[in-house]
């Protein structure tokens, strides 16, 4: 599944069968930003207002808006796992760093 994706920013979306609305949020970030519409292009306008609202509103302020994620990801693990991890990562002749993000982006896309 593709996230509905807007400068950056991606929407994180539910349907609520009582109030027949798609309720959306913005994904990532600590701020409560939400939107919703009633078919997929009014939620799809919703998000994009949503989205441009808040970097405004941030401006306005004169605060930084929250970006999603760095894509950087620190990790503590076991000894143990942190050595498996390191063998497998050799043994496939790449570094701790791309062996995870290849599992990482294998498990994702399953």
């Amino acid at each position: 599944m593709n996230p509905m994706r807007y400068k950056g920013y991606a929407a994180r979306i539910e349907y609520s069968d009582e109030d027949g609305l798609f309720i959306g949020h913005i994904a990532g970030i600590r701020d409560v930003v939400g939107f919703h519409g009633e078919s997929v292009a009014a939620l799809r306008q919703a998000f994009r207002e949503a989205v441009d609202d808040y970097l405004d509103a941030c401006a306005r302020i004169g605060k930084s808006p929250q970006k999603p994620y760095s894509g950087k990801l620190s990790l503590r693990l076991e000894p143990m796992l942190h050595a498996s991890v390191a063998v497998k990562a050799e043994l496939a002749n790449k570094s701790i760093n791309q062996w995870v993000v290849d599992v990482l982006t294998r498990e994702t896309h399953a």
